[in-house]
């Protein structure tokens, strides 16, 4: 039940792209973001366990929301390096803002309280119940008929 949304992903793309634009793909590559929100997922007897790769983030920067079945992970952080020197003048400024998010599919018959997250040494771990779905019973609906 529990499936990535991979809108604005380009698997394939992507793969080909580094042939045709190695430059550019050196430069995508080498962009905090490229690494961020890999995710690994296993399927246990009793749920789902995800591990979430956040390097560099602390756990004030990440969120978790579930909303109408779906889990969605933000993170954002930033960063500002000023260097001057002895007579105040910069030598070197840089200002990195960057946010991410990744969403997934866990089903509307899972609550906030079902779901357990934790963060720890730049990764986040969430532990998300597998619920057994109810078949629906199908209510027989008679006509009378007059005789």
């Amino acid at each position: 039940m529990l499936m990535p949304s991979i809108f604005g992903e380009d698997l394939f793309d992507s793969f080909f792209d580094d042939f045709a634009r190695p430059v550019r793909n050196f430069a995508r590559l080498s962009t905090p973001s490229a690494s961020v929100m890999r995710t690994d997922v296993k399927e246990t007897e009793t749920g789902f366990e995800l591990d979430i790769d956040l390097p560099g983030y602390k756990k004030e920067d990440v969120q978790a929301e579930l909303k109408d079945g779906y889990l969605t992970i933000s993170a954002s952080t930033g960063s500002n390096r000023d260097e001057k020197d002895e007579k105040g003048r910069y030598i070197r400024r840089e200002r990195y803002v960057g946010s991410c998010s990744r969403s997934f599919y866990v089903g509307e018959e899972i609550g906030q309280e079902d779901i357990k997250a934790k963060f720890e040494d730049g990764i986040l771990k969430i532990s998300v119940p597998k619920k057994e779905q109810k078949p629906e019973v199908e209510e027989k609906k008679y006509i009378s008929i007059e005789g």
